[in-house]
This record gives structure tokens, C-alpha cells and sequence, in this order.
């Protein structure tokens, strides 16, 4: 199959819609299908690997490293169906997710939406009334799932929100994987802390995640302060870089906490392994995913999760004891972490269940159900069926 990518947020951006994006279109490489991602053109520098179509853009006004696409700029179009794609699967529902719409729809070829963000939580991004944006924004995700032949949604919860707001088209839940390291010794544990610099001994936590409002790590910085009380050779390590940075650095300075954080920025993702085989335990406060992806990752690693109950952070550990839920308290969240601490061998259960919830959710795993949707809907558009633009619609899949 020829299929193609549509999204607004790719490399060099380091983020989890990033690494979706890459996950599933290197697992459908490695299966002999080929891949056209496309994309924004970020300026100069840099190499892509395999077939990746820059659209010219401008630079996004409210954060300063997103670059808002130009579908219609000349050239693109053309780039686009000279590829002769048989699946057009879009990221997002603007820019570059709605050009999709219109080449699928132009070429009779099937469309799928992959509904990465849950909307309303990141109204804070546009001027203007924050509860209006937010409603308005969920009204044009839905109604751009509404024009989809099949939606794809990271996690039960997100399928279950889809189908609470009337949501007719179909659904199929598919998370993205993550590959399973070996499991690190105690000695390489130590050994990876003292490369990386951060010291041996001592509990070391850590949390990754782009430095943002609605990552929420203000609340947890908070929370960190309250365990510092009771565990001063505490550690943590904030894996991420965002525009919240120099506000995060000053709550740090004004809770006193500063010295016992280390602010590493952004690393590549094939750099995260060297951070979650030194931790101890992975702290998830954000509230605004829809799958979780950093945290699955540390979860590969072994990491136990200590996490704000969001319904991403529940639908990942709903099946296994791999982590713990709290409730959005800086206080609560501190007491969890210690109480997780000082129990080793609960940390250890926790570790392996880390492991075997992350082993279901293998690259491989996805991409094959994904694929295997992708030939279902060719066949439904294919001439032989006589088919209308979209599926009937079914129940989701969960």
C-alpha cells in the first residue's frame, strides 16, 4: 500500500505525536509498504528518513517552535497526488489534516483521523475567551471525525468520550508501542547515573513531557517540595523543554527545591532509555493526554508510575498493578510517592507489571491492526463494491 501521513508537529519537534507518527510509519516500512509523511518545513538542517514532503509555512504566534503549514502553496497539491496514495491519514483536523480531507476525497481514497488531543484542554493556546475556544475546538475535531471513513483513538477512554458526544463514525481503539528494552540491572542502574551526571545513590525520580501548562508539572514541583520534607536526597529529573521553562525554573528557586532538580531539556528520543533505565520510579501529573505515551515508555523500562488519575493514566494501568493513582493533591501525590519508595518490593511487582502491560502494546502489534483497517477500507472503496464514501457505522472497538 502507499499510504500517507498528514501532520502539523514533526521532527525536529520532540513530542509524543512525533513519535506516533514515526512509531507507526517505520513499522509499516519494516512491513514493505510505503510511507509519504507530510509535513512542515521547519527552515534548514536536518535529514529525513524515507519519503517526508515539506509544506512551507510560518512560524505558529503562540509557541515558537510550531510552524503552521500551507496546504495550498504551490506545488503541494501536485507532490501530494503524484504519490498516488491509497490511504490518506490525517493527524490533526486543520492545515494539513483538512488538505487530507480534500485530496482523499478528490482521489476517492479513504480517509482516517487519529484524535491525538483531547481539545479543550489546550484552548489556552489561542486569544480569547478560554471556554469558548475549547467548545469550539471539540465541535471541529468532531465534526471533522464525522467526515472520516475511521477514526482512530489512542485509548479506551478517548473512544468512550467520541461515543458520549454522539460520534457516529467508527472507531478502533489502537495505541501507539513502544519497543521493550532489557531489563537494567541495578549495577547499570548506577552506572547510567553516573554517566549521565546525576550522581549515585538516592532515590531519583523522573518525569518527561514538554514543559507546558497542560503537563502540568507546576503541580508537581509543588508535590516534590512536600516530599523533599521527609526524603531530602530525593532527586528529580524533568526530561523536556517547552515554554513554561523559565516559569517552572522560578517556582523551583521559590520553593527552595531548585538544587534537587535537574532541568535536562530536550533529548532525542532515542536518548529516553538513558534516563528511564537510571530512575526509580516515573511521576506523571498531566491531565491532558490521551494516551500517555512518555509514561508507557518509562513502564518498558520497568518503571513503577505514580500518577495524577487522569483517564489516560487509568486506562494504562486499569489491567495491571504496574503504578499508583492519585488524586490531584500535592500532598496526597508526595505521599504516594514515598509510601512506593519505602515498600521495595512492591516496587519490584510493580516493575515487572510495568513491563508486561507495556509488552502488549508492542509497535509491531498496532501497526498490524492499523493495516489491516487500511485494507478493509481499500476494499470497501474499491470500484467492485460500489461502496459510499464511508463505513457503516459499528460499535467501538475497545
Amino acid at each position: 500500500m502507499r499510504i500517507g501521513l498528514f501532520t502539523n508537529n514533526y521532527r525536529p519537534l520532540i513530542n509524543g505525536l512525533t513519535t506516533s507518527v514515526d512509531t507507526f510509519a517505520g513499522a509499516f516500512r519494516r512491513a514493505g509498504h510505503t510511507v509519504t509523511i507530510v509535513a512542515p518545513r521547519y527552515g534548514a538542517g536536518g535529514t529525513d528518513d524515507g519519503d517526508v514532503l515539506r509544506v512551507p509555512g510560518l512560524r505558529a504566534p503562540t509557541h515558537h517552535a510550531y510552524v503552521l503549514p500551507f496546504p495550498r502553496w504551490p506545488g503541494v497539491r501536485q507532490a501530494v497526488l503524484a504519490r498516488d496514495l491509497d490511504i490518506y491519514h490525517a493527524q490533526h483536523p486543520y492545515l494539513l489534516g483538512a488538505a487530507a480531507a480534500r485530496w482523499a476525497r478528490e482521489t476517492s481514497r479513504p480517509l482516517l483521523f487519529t484524535y491525538h488531543t483531547r481539545y479543550d484542554r489546550y484552548a489556552h493556546y489561542i486569544p480569547g475567551p478560554a471556554r469558548l475556544i475549547a467548545r469550539l475546538a471539540v465541535r471541529r475535531a468532531l465534526r471533522f471525525a464525522a467526515r472520516a471513513a475511521l477514526v482512530i483513538a489512542p485509548s479506551p477512554s478517548v473512544a468512550r468520550d467520541l461515543a458520549s458526544r454522539g460520534l457516529r463514525t467508527p472507531v478502533e481503539v489502537i495505541p501507539t508501542g513502544v519497543p521493550l528494552p532489557p531489563p537494567a540491572t541495578e549495577a547499570a542502574r548506577q552506572a547510567q547515573r553516573a554517566a549521565l551526571g546525576l550522581g549515585a545513590g538516592g532515590p531519583l525520580f523522573l518525569s518527561m513531557g514538554r514543559l507546558a501548562r497542560e503537563k502540568n508539572q507546576a503541580f508537581l514541583l509543588h508535590a516534590f517540595c512536600r516530599l523533599l520534607r521527609e526524603l531530602p536526597a530525593a532527586r528529580l529529573v524533568l526530561v523536556g523543554d517547552g515554554d513554561d521553562r523559565a516559569r517552572l525554573t522560578r517556582l523551583a528557586d521559590d520553593l527552595g527545591i531548585r538544587p534537587s532538580i535537574h532541568f535536562v531539556g530536550a533529548v532525542s528520543h532515542e536518548r529516553i532509555g538513558d534516563y528511564t533505565s537510571a530512575a526509580d520510579l516515573f511521576l506523571f501529573p498531566s491531565t491532558s493526554e490521551t494516551q500517555g505515551l512518555v509514561a508507557l515508555e518509562a513502564m518498558a523500562a520497568g518503571l513503577p508510575v505514580v500518577a495524577v488519575a487522569s483517564e489516560a493514566a487509568r486506562d494504562l494501568l486499569a489491567d495491571e498493578p504496574a503504578g499508583v493513582l492519585c488524586p490531584e493533591d500535592p500532598d496526597a501525590f508526595a505521599g504516594s510517592v514515598l509510601a512506593l519508595w519505602v515498600a521495595p518490593e512492591r516496587r519490584l511487582a510493580m516493575a515487572e507489571a510495568a513491563r508486561r502491560v507495556a509488552a502488549r502494546c508492542a509497535p509491531e502489534v498496532g501497526a498490524a491492526k492499523l493495516l489491516g483497517l487500511y485494507q478493509d477500507l481499500r476494499r470497501a472503496r474499491s470500484p467492485a463494491s460500489e461502496r459510499a464514501n464511508s463505513l457503516h457505522p459499528r460499535e467501538i472497538r475497545t
